[in-house]
């Protein structure tokens, strides 16, 4: 298994979280989900990515709200990376994005609707920066050994590829397990998305989704053996400006981590890595 680097994060070093709100909202509340975040995972001893987004380029309706933008959003990640001592990783929809968020950020994520986008995910791997490529909701996991080709070409190997659950009719998802497996066969590391896992897409002029289930489905993810946990947390999701069905209460993380912790040390002492 190829060992990735986001800053001066590794997935050599044990389990990865990738952890933040769905978007940025304002500067103080950005900080504060950060800061909090970087203490937890200290404590719980992981791995820590902070995300947020500058723009959610994909909402349902027109109306919703995508966030302060590439400059001002930029500004903010920045903040964070400086004050809070964390690397940062954001989505890049607009192949031009590529260079300025890198200057920035310390990985780039390919949002899951876009993973086939060739000029997007070479842009991306040609800053040279960490890549995250989410599988489409629409894809079989096997074809994403694709996308994984195109970030190669450019002769960026720091990519790790991200599982987000499969459309099942309209307005549902379902995680199907063996696409854990399969993508982490191409020698790379599996990150498991577990909050965007549970949405609902486009139920009216929202997503829902059922938080609820987002622990179990973390158990199950890292029983089949992934290498990191990627989820959206927020202080008061009822009142988040995206995401807010699914996304985690921050103050539940800790506990919620605590355990995945210790499933993951178990199944690596039962089964290996």
């Amino acid at each position: 298994m190829k060992h990735v680097n986001i800053a001066d994060v590794s997935t050599s070093r044990g389990l990865l979280l990738i952890a933040g709100p769905c978007v940025i909202e304002d500067e103080a509340m950005t900080l504060d989900i950060a800061g909090t975040l970087r203490d937890i995972a200290r404590r719980v001893d992981v791995q820590f990515v902070f995300k947020a987004s500058y723009d959610k380029a994909n909402r349902t309706s027109l109306e919703s709200y995508r966030g302060p933008g590439l400059e001002r959003g930029l500004e903010i990640l920045g903040r964070v990376k400086k004050e809070i001592g964390v690397p940062v990783l954001t989505d890049v929809h607009c192949k031009h994005h590529c260079q300025a968020v890198a200057e920035v950020c310390d990985c780039l994520q390919i949002p899951a609707y876009l993973c086939r986008q060739t000029d997007l995910l070479t842009s991306a791997g040609s800053t040279g920066k960490a890549v995250n490529i989410k599988k489409g909701q629409f894809m079989d996991p096997r074809a994403m050994r694709y996308a994984l080709e195109k970030v190669l070409s450019t002769g960026n190997e720091n990519i790790l590829l991200t599982e987000r659950g499969t459309f099942f009719g309209y307005n549902n998802l379902v995680v199907d397990m063996r696409s854990l497996v399969i993508m982490r066969e191409f020698g790379f590391p599996v990150l498991f998305d577990a909050t965007h896992s549970v949405q609902q897409p486009s139920v009216g002029r929202v997503s829902g989704g059922e938080r609820g289930m987002v622990p179990h489905l973390m158990r199950a993810a890292v029983g089949c053996g992934v290498d990191g946990i990627y989820m959206e947390t927020h202080p008061d999701p009822d009142r988040a400006l995206s995401d807010s069905s699914n996304s985690l209460r921050l103050d539940t993380v800790e506990e919620l981590l605590s355990r995945i912790k210790e499933l993951h040390q178990a199944r690596e002492r039962i089964f290996g890595s």
